[in-house]
């Protein structure tokens, strides 16, 4: 599971998951990207980032 502490203030459940280690990290660039892209669209402060932590 990975989950992104910088989006909770924004998204209700900020994670993702995946089959193995890499597809969770892989889906969680994804996500970060997906939200990253809409919020400066939208013009949305984008949140800063804090620390990677992989358990």
């Amino acid at each position: 599971m990975v989950t992104i502490p910088e989006f909770s203030e924004q998204v209700i459940m900020p994670c993702t998951h995946g089959k193995t280690r890499e597809e969770a990290i892989r889906n969680g660039e994804e996500v970060i990207e997906m939200y990253l892209e809409a919020w400066e669209a939208e013009g949305k402060t984008i949140p800063v980032p804090k620390t990677l932590q992989v358990a």
